[in-house]
């Protein structure tokens, strides 16, 4: 079911349908946190119930960088790969 497009469920949703919105927004408040230097990442993947390098994957896929290098870092990284 597709509940954005279907207004009736937002008034009565499954407990999957529920369980799936409460676990969406853990992760992205935990997300929002890690982001803004507040949380580890081993911390914001505990607060949503992911292990680290699934939380790590997911803040990649939704734009978050993971490692912050400066210019000589980033250098440094790619010389070594």
């Amino acid at each position: 079911m597709d509940w954005l497009a279907d207004p009736q469920a937002w008034d009565a949703p499954s407990p999957e349908l529920q369980r799936a919105q409460e676990r969406r927004s853990q992760f992205l408040l935990a997300l929002k946190h890690f982001e803004l230097g507040e949380l580890s990442s081993g911390q914001a993947a505990e607060m949503c119930g992911l292990s680290r390098p699934g939380f790590l994957l997911e803040a990649g896929r939704h734009g978050v960088s993971v490692a912050e290098l400066d210019p000589e870092e980033l250098e440094t990284e790619f010389a070594h790969s």
